[in-house]
């Protein structure tokens, strides 16, 4: 009898032991909060109001709706006029308050930025109001695309999560050698590139192009920038074999246009309704694109004829002369020197014009020709020790663009 009783005070003892629950104690962690810090300031200690100048808005009269008064007002902008001019806040641009976490909420600080990399601070927390300015730290990253084109340049870069302005950046180096209207798709590019980044984070744009190339017509054209006079620093651009690629003019007076027709002795023409020649090419482009003239030159005559519409006439030798027709509004005189690019009128539609377009007219010793069929002169290219010297820097931004073409 006492051995049951043992066995089942054993059995009870395991089964108790068996059933004992068992408490866990979690321990929460809690991480600390991330604080954030900007132009200086530790944004905690601070009641924070972010707000942009609006129309009428002055220094102070923010100031005066911080509760503080016309005299004191006064006395700040005394005291940081050598540093901060007030009068130059301008609509739009946006202002941070800082103003003390307590009961009189009294404005510490204004921060003020003119533009994305630069802002201004006038600190008020001493009894001497002080100003500063600084410049927020900027990162550049190196960036490297291409492949074939699937559709105009500046769709292919916005796909890319590129800036736009890098697209005419780009037409402008090419716009001696390529027509980039008639860029097809298929035809391979490779663009290397720094950009921009404010406080490591902020795309701020594309900072400088270092190398690039383009397949057009079935040849590969490259471009590299290149500081031959290192006294002044000012940067060309050459091709794969130091060959400038700016040349004695444009391939054509507008950009991103099409050409609706071309020199001909025998034409319809679509407005007289009748067969003529055509002693120019025509390029098509909405009302108001700017047109350029191709080369520098003295502007020889301005005016308007019935078939001319409003037009403008540049001599840029003794041998070439151009001349742009069909303007809706002519920007320059007679007699006035312009300069290869500038903007010498607006297209349009005056004249014997069917629809908006410039029609571009060359002249070669006093002759009409047919200006895309003509071996127009080049500037000049590198030679000697300059050529060398470019030669051997190129050679790793090529393997690089080679790299990315599979060229």
């Amino acid at each position: 009898m006492k051995k049951a009783v043992v066995i089942l005070i054993v059995l009870f003892s395991i089964f108790s032991c068996n059933n004992k629950t068992e408490e866990k104690v979690e321990t929460k962690i809690t991480k600390p909060k991330t604080k954030k810090v900007e132009f200086g300031f530790n944004y905690a200690d601070f009641n924070v109001v972010n707000d942009t100048i609006s129309k009428g808005d002055s220094f102070g009269s923010i100031l005066q709706s911080q509760n503080i008064g016309d005299k004191k007002v006064h006395d700040i902008v005394e005291q940081v006029k050598d540093s901060f001019n007030v009068r130059s806040i301008r609509y739009n641009k946006p202002f941070t308050l800082l103003r003390a976490k307590n009961k009189t909420n009294n404005l510490q600080a204004f921060i003020y930025q003119p533009d994305a990399l630069t802002y201004y601070v006038i600190d008020l927390r001493d009894s001497i109001a002080k100003a500063y300015k600084k410049i927020k730290p900027v990162t550049l990253k190196r960036k490297i695309i291409g492949g074939v084109l699937k559709s105009s340049l500046s769709e292919t870069l916005g796909n890319e999560s590129v800036e736009a302005a890098l697209a005419s950046r780009i037409t402008k180096v090419f716009s001696w050698s390529i027509d980039f209207f008639k860029l097809k798709k298929g035809d391979r590019y490779g663009l290397i590139f720094t950009e921009r980044f404010i406080n490591g984070k902020t795309y701020d744009g594309v900072e400088e192009l270092e190398a690039a190339f383009f397949e057009y017509k079935g040849k590969i054209v490259y471009a590299f920038p290149y500081a031959k006079d290192t006294t002044s620093g000012k940067v060309e651009y050459y091709d794969d074999e130091g060959k400038t690629l700016k040349n004695f003019f444009l391939k054509t007076p507008i950009k991103f246009s099409r050409i609706t027709s071309r020199f001909t002795m025998n034409r319809f023409h679509p407005v007289q309704h009748t067969w003529k020649a055509h002693k120019g090419t025509d390029y098509a482009a909405p009302t108001g694109t700017p047109i350029s003239t191709t080369a520098s030159g003295i502007v020889e005559a301005t005016g308007y004829t019935a078939g001319n519409g409003n037009f403008v006439k540049v001599k840029h030798n003794g041998t070439y002369s151009t001349q742009y027709l069909h303007m809706s509004k002519i920007l320059v005189r007679r007699g006035q020197r312009v300069t290869q690019g500038q903007t010498i009128g607006l297209v349009g539609s005056t004249g014997l014009a069917s629809g908006p377009h410039v029609c571009y007219r060359f002249w070669k010793n006093g002759v009409q020709v047919d200006a895309l069929r003509l071996n127009l002169p080049t500037g000049e290219s590198l030679t000697g020790n300059d050529r060398t010297l470019y030669m051997a820097h190129i050679e790793p931004l090529k393997r690089e663009l080679d790299s990315i073409g599979n060229l």
